[in-house]
């Protein structure tokens, strides 16, 4: 019996079929992905800029291709360490870092533990020079800084876990500031879990917002964040940067106080309809006990439809755009 290997169709000479199975991958869309770095230059600056202090005089797993691999793992949905092991010889992710075989688990976890502040300096550094790139292509007439923090899960007892009172659950509770209109992460800062939402958030948004004030003078930046955010140390930082914020206030009684004497309108409209929706809108300056000076302070009080009750929002903003009511 013969073997055919190649065979090319007499409808169309340009189509040709082989049996020789091949390799094969279902991570073929990495290469459009590094075809995209390519062309924006990532590549080129991690090689270029990142390097541990590496004491070894010889390795085969550069750093920056060990890097470049962690990035294209997480990319493909391959989260443990341990799939550095199944991928070793996975035919797209060798010819993507050129490479005959990948960096082993062992590998990337001893590439992991020489990463101190330096690497984390040029991860920002790259991180930076890729922004500038991305906004010489289009750049966002404004910036809005969407500073959260979130919980991170850990296994057993690793260093800088804690339980986190507000998520009620032992891990990390890392600072986060994405761009609030594209949804794109601008800055990490990995923290213990058990500090508290705003603790060293106005050392987290200082550097990031002195370079956007060096890169892009021209463009207007602001921020918003919840209530755990409403601390005067973040305040000073925005309004020393000239970075507009809406930050939101916990309810308390003062609060309410104010509220209610500078606007009685909801209470005229709700004395005869007490059953319909019922919304007003207002302003006062406030000063809290932490507080160096009176702050701006919206407020919106509302009347749920069948409800008696009122609900209470306040704002804490230095923006000077006048209250619409």
């Amino acid at each position: 019996m013969d073997i055919l290997n190649t065979v090319s169709l007499e409808s169309n000479s340009q189509i040709k079929i082989n049996f020789d199975g091949g390799d094969l991958s279902s991570d073929a869309g990495l290469l459009l992905f590094k075809e995209f770095l390519v062309k924006i230059g990532a590549v080129k600056l991690v090689n270029r800029m990142f390097k541990t202090n590496d004491t070894a005089w010889f390795r085969v797993h550069k750093d920056d291709t060990n890097l470049m691999q962690v990035i294209y793992q997480i990319i493909s949905s391959y989260f443990e360490d341990d799939c550095a092991d199944e991928l070793t010889n996975e035919p797209v992710m060798t010819v993507i870092l050129e490479k005959d075989a990948l960096a082993s688990q062992p590998t990337l976890s001893r590439f992991f533990n020489r990463m101190d502040g330096d690497t984390i300096s040029q991860l920002n550094q790259i991180t930076r020079e890729l922004r500038k790139v991305i906004y010489s292509i289009k750049k966002p007439e404004f910036m809005l800084f969407d500073i959260d923090s979130t919980l991170l899960d850990v296994y057993e007892n690793q260093e800088g876990e804690g339980f986190n009172y507000h998520y009620q659950a032992h891990g990390y509770h890392p600072l986060l500031c994405y761009d609030g209109l594209t949804g794109d992460l601008l800055k990490a800062q990995l923290r213990d879990g058990t500090m508290y939402c705003s603790k060293e958030a106005d050392i987290f948004m200082k550097s990031l917002l002195d370079e956007f004030l060096c890169d892009f003078p021209d463009m207007p930046l602001f921020l918003r964040g919840d209530s755990g955010f409403a601390s005067p140390d973040l305040y000073e930082v925005l309004e020393d940067k000239n970075c507009k914020y809406a930050i939101r206030l916990k309810e308390n009684a003062k609060l309410r106080e104010l509220a209610e004497e500078e606007n009685q309108a909801l209470y005229r409209a709700t004395k005869f309809n007490q059953v319909d929706y019922a919304v007003e809108y207002g302003e006062f300056l406030y000063q809290a006990g932490s507080w160096n000076h009176p702050r701006r302070v919206v407020f919106k009080i509302e009347k749920p439809y069948g409800q008696m009750v009122h609900l209470y929002t306040f704002i804490v903003t230095h923006w000077k755009w006048n209250l619409i009511r």
